[in-house]
């Protein structure tokens, strides 16, 4: 703190370690979503705070059998070295702690969710493709990017109304510039016509005298900077739902972006970036300002409960869909995605990227992802501003990261293509018929196809305690070889995503790479086989393999004994309903997949209207099996298929 700012001794807090031993060889995750890329914690130190790409979850879950959940909202600090290994909070009242008996991981995150809050599932659109960028400027623009979508046949759910829809400069202001978005109910009408739901950029932080921010100064619920309003306030959180409410959401606006939720930024600045230390102090310090040093990390969490009680306070029929750019254990329990902030694009970012998601979603919270194509493109001055291509999508090197970076974004949790420097819509990269275009529509298709897969893992994240994205310590735990892979994961139980992170065709600048080697090496574990996704070629597990890679197709594996339901080709997410599924069956164990369905939106299914279809493969009698729910039949057409043991498909037998 600088010395201009007074201090107030108002009680007494204790600073405190916890000294852990730890057995050889186990594997250490969590701690939260950071930038470096550590997927195993050992022989690594990590400071937990929140800041933008940072977020901090005093959670550790260990491959020995066990998690570790720390009640604490505190600047901390894990380190595991010469010296020992430590958890260390800054401010607690008292040390509190729970220990966590898996064994299995499924079992430890699950009852984390316990102590902290289950998953409420999003609505069916949400799991869909987002058209986002920085930033649509009217609403003109808006509808366009969802009519031109609609002409191409590129499946779509989202447009993504990025910050400054606001008047002028006032920053923050929650409500519309009547300019240049004269008729926001008008504007959702058009886009929900086109089957395409709206998403606005809300701030906690506001500036320059805007209604909204003269509204909480006069009540007394702005921070000590004047711009940030006290969402630890009850009173505070209910003045901020009805400014957006009247702003945005009586407009039937249709999804929140709840930006900055770590809203006191103290490094955001200057061409050096400070060493980890220091910029911890930085932040820490800029933050200590304003917010008890005991509950730092939990803005986020706070903020983002005012966006889902408001918004389930005024619609009973719509679940709340809040993307965050912090979180905080619990912060699940209120619809959150939490996305890696304002990354760059570079190819060591992506690579650090997958390591840096699988984490966040060993503390509790299964709903991660990333602006796809990195935030910054163009290098600037700012430490931060370092991305590797200033011609943006008209470089040939720049369009090859943003497909291998679609590809990975194509199985994530939200889906969604977002930043500055150059636009982000498909038609960006390339004509009809090009690589890159052709490539990226393929995926967003793949995407819809795979929905019915998808949905049901929130399904079971909501009524099991399952994790849809996950390490491969999480299926694997017996074998240690998957314990460092920080570049392959497993999306549900049956498809390893296995993303491309280096460059094969060009460098910045359109610079051809000679003689790249377009394969990547994938190690399948043990304990099963593996079906290549595409080709159906059957792989023995427990060894190394070199995958094909060229640029229009990403490895991915299928266990063996896996039940994959698949759904058509389709231009938004509510077309999958009640329409034909292909089941892919994938023989070579026992498999039962439990297909997980509610009404897609509302909140039925927290009174056990929904349902679960069996859908089971009997391996030595190479059959197939639907069970219905008790009392209600099949309505859907289920399509077997058999992937054949030397690749191509088969008709298997229905039920």
């Amino acid at each position: 703190m600088t010395d201009s700012v007074p201090r107030v001794v108002d009680r007494t807090a204790y600073s405190t370690t916890l000294r852990l031993e730890l057995a050889e060889g186990e594997a250490i995750y969590g701690l939260g979503q950071h930038e470096e890329g550590i997927l195993n914690y050992r022989g690594h130190q990590q400071y937990l705070y929140q800041q933008n790409m940072k977020v901090a979850a005093p959670v550790i879950v260990s491959t020995a059998g066990y998690g570790m959940l720390w009640d604490s909202c505190a600047f901390a600090s894990f380190s595991d070295g010469r010296d020992g290994t430590r958890f260390w909070t800054e401010a607690d009242d008292e040390l509190d702690y729970y220990f966590i008996l898996g064994p299995e991981i499924d079992a430890i995150v699950g009852r984390i969710r316990t102590l902290t809050g289950q998953v409420p599932p999003l609505p069916r659109w949400a799991l869909g493709y987002f058209q986002s960028k920085e930033h649509y400027a009217s609403q003109e623009e808006l509808v366009e990017i969802a009519r031109e979508h609609r002409r191409r046949d590129i499946p779509l759910d989202c447009v993504v109304q990025d910050w400054k829809s606001w008047t002028g400069e006032l920053w923050g202001q929650k409500s519309f510039d009547p300019a240049r978005y004269p008729d926001p109910g008008r504007l959702c009408a058009d886009l929900h016509v086109l089957n395409t739901r709206l998403m606005v950029s809300v701030w906690p932080n506001m500036h320059n005298d805007g209604p909204d921010q003269v509204e909480m100064r006069e009540q007394g619920y702005l921070l000590g900077n004047d711009a940030t309003y006290d969402a630890f306030s009850a009173d505070a959180r209910k003045l901020y739902w009805k400014q957006a409410d009247e702003g945005y959401f009586r407009f039937r606006v249709d999804a929140w972006w709840a930006d900055c939720t770590e809203p006191f930024e103290g490094d955001w600045n200057g061409t050096a970036k400070p060493d980890t230390a220091t910029r911890a102090r930085i932040n820490t310090n800029e933050s200590k300002k304003y917010l008890d040093a005991e509950h730092l990390n939990a803005y986020s969490l706070m903020h983002t409960r005012t966006l889902y009680e408001g918004q389930r306070g005024a619609d009973t029929h719509k679940r709340p869909a809040v993307l965050t750019r912090s979180g905080c254990p619990g912060q699940q329990r209120y619809g959150a995605v939490t996305w890696s902030g304002d990354v760059t694009a570079t190819w060591a970012t992506l690579r650090a990227q997958i390591a840096d998601g699988l984490n966040f979603c060993m503390t509790g919270n299964p709903r991660w992802s990333c602006d796809i194509g990195g935030f910054f493109v163009d290098r600037k001055e700012q430490w931060f501003w370092r991305g590797d291509f200033p011609d943006g999508c008209d470089d040939l090197g720049y369009r090859e990261l943003y497909v291998r970076w679609l590809q990975f974004g194509a199985f994530l949790p939200m889906f969604r293509s977002h930043g500055t420097d150059t636009p982000r819509e498909p038609w960006r990269f390339g004509d009809v018929g090009d690589t890159t275009y052709e490539t990226i529509l393929a995926f967003i298709r793949l995407r819809y196809r795979l929905l019915p897969y998808l949905y049901t893992l929130q399904g079971w994240e909501a009524h099991r305690g399952y994790t849809g994205m996950r390490a491969l310590a999480f299926d694997f735990r017996s074998d240690p070889a998957v314990y460092d892979i920080d570049d392959q994961l497993m999306i549900g139980p049956a498809l390893m995503i296995c993303p491309v992170t280096e460059p094969m065709y060009f460098g910045p600048g359109s610079t051809p790479i000679p003689e790249a080697t377009r394969t990547r090496q994938v190690y399948l574990p043990a304990g099963s086989d593996w079906y290549d996704f595409w080709t159906g070629e059957r792989h023995t597990g427990g060894r190394t393999i070199d995958a094909a890679a060229p640029l229009e197709h990403l490895p991915v594996f299928v266990r063996a004994g896996s039940i994959l339901p698949l759904g058509p080709v389709m231009s938004h997410a509510d077309e999958v309903l009640n329409a034909p599924l292909e089941v892919r069956i994938y023989p070579g164990a026992d498999g039962r997949f439990d297909l997980y369905d509610d009404a897609g939106d509302g909140f039925g299914y927290e009174h056990r209207e929904f349902t679960y279809t069996s859908l089971r493969w009997t391996d030595a009698e190479a059959r197939f099996f639907v069970e219905a729910p008790t009392g209600i039949p099949a309505h859907r057409d289920f399509r077997p298929v058999v992937v054949g043991a030397h690749g191509g498909l088969r008709s298997g037998r229905p039920a």
